[in-house]
């Protein structure tokens, strides 16, 4: 897959199958929209592209709201993008400007012109262009001026729930782990370096290493217990995360750390990666560190069970 961080970079095709939008956490529903994107340029023997915009949309917009949380770093969403076989990646830099582009001059200067398109698949109430202008109504209408046909995928549901980048956020703002990961296909997960902590956990008898995070905007699940795998150098362990600020110890900011089972080797400054498979219960404070360590214990074994089904 080709990345291209301007439009000045891309070479027009012959025949683009073309869609776009934020992608945010390309989930199950937009990866119906990048399916179907796939058997369009079989069928044509085309190029598949994706048009997405960075940052976020809703951070340029409305900065007065409270920051959006996101489900994906851009890294994380173009390999996400490439794993589906999408053949080309453009990453529209949003700005106030670029939101003042009308869908009229977004459809012939930049779909058209640019890049060649001549296939455009697009969601359920999708919307561009200046004040959401653009619709598949006035794509629908014009799109043989334009040279191009126009498909609308139709609103995705999985157990008649409505599939959205919003539903996902809600319900790892919960710790509701099993329908986020429903609905992204896949687990949750965060990236981040290993840092040096007060090796509490390491008196406690459940070292743990301690995750500063690769991006600051994502979004992390509700405070609590995890069972979790845990990915470092291609190979996948099992462990427990906490995410709070230990109030046994009467901590004061917010804490990342993991428990890697069966894992001994200093990692102090690497990457690993975190997969979240199940919250196993909130934060608690506890009256005495020893109780504390019985809690862990119980939770290392929870972790355990649920880490062997999962697998199963």
């Amino acid at each position: 897959m080709k990345i291209y961080h301007t439009l000045e970079d891309f070479v027009r095709l012959r025949y683009g199958v073309v869609t776009s939008g934020t992608f945010d956490g390309v989930h199950l529903g937009h990866q119906k929209i990048l399916q179907r994107l796939q058997e369009v340029s079989e069928k044509s023997q085309g190029e598949t592209v994706v048009i997405t915009f960075w940052p976020h949309p809703r951070l340029i917009l409305r900065p007065e709201e409270p920051s959006l949380k996101l489900l994906n770093t851009f890294e994380e969403k173009a390999e996400l993008l490439r794993l589906q076989g999408i053949n080309h990646l453009i990453r529209i830099p949003f700005t106030k400007e670029f939101s003042q582009i009308s869908s009229q001059e977004f459809i012939t200067k930049i779909l058209v012109e640019t890049i060649g398109t001549k296939k455009l698949v697009i969601g359920y109430d999708h919307r561009f262009g200046k004040n959401r202008e653009g619709s598949f109504d006035q794509l629908k209408i014009n799109a043989p001026s334009y040279g191009f046909g126009v498909e609308e995928i139709p609103k995705q549901e999985v157990d008649h729930i409505g599939i959205s980048s919003t539903r996902i956020r809600k319900a790892l703002g919960d710790g509701d782990i099993d329908t986020a990961n429903h609905f992204l296909g896949r687990p949750y997960s965060l990236s981040g370096r290993v840092i040096k902590g007060d090796k509490l956990g390491r008196v406690l008898g459940f070292p743990t290493a301690n995750i500063d995070l690769d991006s600051h905007d994502k979004l992390v699940p509700a405070e609590g217990i995890y069972a979790v795998q845990v990915v470092y150098e291609k190979k996948v362990f099992g462990g427990m995360l906490y995410i709070g600020n230990r109030p046994t110890v009467d901590g004061s900011r917010r804490s990342i750390e993991v428990n890697i089972f069966e894992f001994d080797r200093n990692i102090y400054g690497e990457t690993i990666q975190l997969l979240f498979i199940k919250l196993l219960r909130a934060d608690s404070k506890f009256n005495d560190l020893e109780s504390l360590k019985n809690q862990l214990q119980i939770d290392k074994e929870l972790s355990l069970q649920v880490l062997k089904t999962f697998n199963v």
